[in-house]
């Protein structure tokens, strides 16, 4: 009886020791999960968005406006960008940061065996679009922020549209079109940066790889030249680019940016000794502010880029154009390309609710003005061929904001072009120049904008 006593009293012991082990243990690991999730940030944004254009979607509505000018109007649903953003702090002022992007719903392929093809194998794409990492960089902190120096795939701030791309920066159910239209957007190059806060002083220098002018056109001028068509970005070239932020008055921020680096030869194709003075050398210049007070949200932006040896590249880039043009994938247009291009844009826009006792701390609605100007073509051989890339663009609409990470809106927009001079010429003339079509179209989105693990 006594042996019985003494082994159930020990099995109880063991017992209570076994139960108290696992639950240190089930803690331990539950602490250490929680640490983790607390080092851990994960957010994003997206954008699905519905217009109706009432103009021609030809590619020819340009070459032949009169041809178009009654066209019907169609309809687009898309969704313009979708990222997940995914950052995590190793301590020590060690962190990561990554954005993936999902631009027009992502890319879809696949391989599939075709019946009435005798059952061969063929590849189709069933869905346009792009999957991008668009950020993955390494950063470390120094003297609680005021410095940084970060690494890797990382956004290029020229321009407000790139320092400020996210869904509830702009009013527009698309991101402004003149910056868009001539500069990367968003504009992600691998390089280092040096960047923090001293005061009322926001700054950001960069060390980048260079733009390869192979891809320029005349419409986009150098916003096709962030991309690369392989595997790598060649890195023949480099460039640098800086940005500095003013806060000092409440509400108000000043910033100004640029971009300096040569873009010819900046790719694994070897133009030839008759090219070895080309450099294109691409230059850049860009103001903008934001007003954010008052119950009033205001800002606008002014860039302005120069590119040397335009004809020259546009030689060269025409040359391979032709020679290439049975080959997939040539990156080469058969297009001239600027010397200079610009852009500038204006947008204000009133919170109405705070007018409404009861609606002002709860929700936003603003109504909203914008107009928008930009040159792809600005100066450069055969200028008067590219009219149509000097749009005026002027927008009214709301954006209703029912929390603080989701915006609904609501557009209307006017693209309309310079007329031409024809000096009382009859349109039967030869020297006639037809006048281009305007394009109005109104859209609709929703998009959100929110960290969902900080």
């Amino acid at each position: 009886m006594l042996v019985c006593c003494i082994t159930r009293l020990y099995a109880q012991e063991v017992d209570a020791v076994t139960s108290a082990t696992t639950h240190i243990v089930d803690s331990t690991r539950s602490n250490k999960v929680l640490g983790a999730l607390s080092r851990l940030s994960l957010g994003g944004y997206g954008e699905a968005v519905m217009t109706r254009n009432f103009y021609s979607q030809s590619f020819n509505r340009y070459n032949a406006p009169e041809r178009y000018r009654d066209d019907k109007s169609h309809g687009r649903f898309d969704l313009p960008h979708v990222t997940f953003s995914i950052g995590y702090d190793f301590g020590k002022g060690w962190t990561l940061g990554s954005e993936i992007e999902f631009e027009h719903g992502g890319t879809e392929t696949a391989v599939e065996i075709e019946a009435e093809e005798s059952g061969e194998y063929e590849a189709e794409t069933e869905k346009g679009g792009e999957v991008a990492l668009e950020q993955f960089w390494i950063n470390k902190s120094f003297w609680q922020g005021r410095m940084n120096i970060k690494a890797g795939e990382i956004i290029v701030p020229v321009g407000f549209s790139n320092a400020h791309h996210e869904p509830m920066n702009f009013f527009t159910v698309y991101r402004p079109e003149g910056e868009s239209n001539i500069l990367p957007n968003t504009w992600h190059q691998l390089g280092i940066s040096l960047w923090g806060r001293l005061g009322k002083w926001i700054y950001e220098g960069q060390f980048l790889s260079g733009l390869n002018s192979e891809s320029f056109t005349a419409e986009n001028f150098v916003q096709p030249g962030a991309t690369s068509p392989y595997e790598f970005k060649v890195a023949n070239n480099y460039a640098t680019a800086l940005r500095i932020d003013n806060v000092s008055v409440p509400g108000l921020r000043l910033g100004v940016s640029g971009y300096y680096g040569y873009t010819f030869r900046n790719s694994i194709k070897t133009p030839g000794s008759s090219y070895d003075d080309v450099k294109g050398a691409l230059s850049i210049l860009s103001a903008d502010f934001e007003l954010n007070r008052w119950n009033w949200l205001v800002n606008g932006g002014f860039d302005y880029a120069h590119l040397t040896d335009a004809d020259r590249i546009s030689e060269y880039n025409k040359a391979n154009s032709t020679h290439h043009k049975y080959q997939d994938g040539n990156p080469f247009h058969n297009t001239n390309i600027a010397s200079s291009a610009y852009s500038y844009s204006i947008q204000a826009g009133y919170n109405i609710f705070s007018q409404m006792h009861r609606m002002k701390k709860k929700q936003q609605l603003y109504l909203f003005g914008r107009f928008e100007h930009y040159d792809s073509m600005a100066s450069g051989t055969n200028k008067s061929q590219y009219r149509y890339c000097a749009p005026y663009v002027a927008s009214l609409g709301f954006n209703y904001m029912p929390i603080k990470q989701i915006v609904v809106k609501g557009e209307y927009a006017y693209r309309f072009f310079r007329k031409p001079n024809n000096n009382g010429l009859n349109s039967d003339s030869p020297l006639y120049i037809q006048p281009y079509n305007n394009e109005p179209y109104i859209g609709l989105s929703i998009a959100y904008q929110a960290w969902f693990l900080k």
